[in-house]
């Protein structure tokens, strides 16, 4: 089983994989971590992240596909809050016929800028990145997830 994550920035979705992969005892992949890890101090911008994360996701398919054929599940700390990346996660289950589901993580944006405040508190390595301005220009992107996808999901209000 594949689970994946939807909701706008600060919505909780790291928090939320790191719940459900422990309840699930599955696999957790995190695209910061990978990032921070692997390009460290080199997303400033909007363009740095969506540049870097693509150079990751062929790699990252090759081996959530390699781990769910195993048998174990996973957990994906990727965002699937546009259309566009919905469909490559989509491609992770649908080529080798895994079962998944998509948690629509439905928050606010007065609760998204309130944990984004207290994120920054927490993780001052963040405090860049972690900003309304960000927050404002992240979601003019977001689309919540519609039937026509055809995704599993299940919607948590917040």
């Amino acid at each position: 089983m594949l689970v994946l994550l939807c909701g706008k920035m600060g919505a909780g979705k790291s928090t939320k994989a790191i719940e459900l992969a422990k309840e699930r005892n599955a696999v957790l992949i995190s695209e910061d971590h990978w990032l921070s890890a692997l390009f460290p101090d080199q997303i400033f911008r909007i363009e740095d992240y969506v540049r870097l994360s693509n150079l990751i996701k062929p790699l990252v398919k090759s081996l959530v596909q390699g781990i769910l054929k195993s048998g174990a599940n996973v957990v994906m700390d990727f965002p699937a809050n546009t259309v566009a990346q919905r469909q490559w996660l989509k491609s992770i289950f649908s080529e080798i016929n895994a079962n998944h589901e998509l948690i629509f993580l439905n928050v606010t944006d007065d609760v998204c800028l309130q944990q984004i405040a207290k994120r920054r508190i927490e993780q001052p390595e963040r405090a860049a990145t972690d900003t309304e301005d960000m927050f404002l220009r992240v979601t003019q992107y977001f689309a919540e997830p519609s039937p026509e996808e055809g995704f599993l999901v299940t919607t948590i209000e917040r």
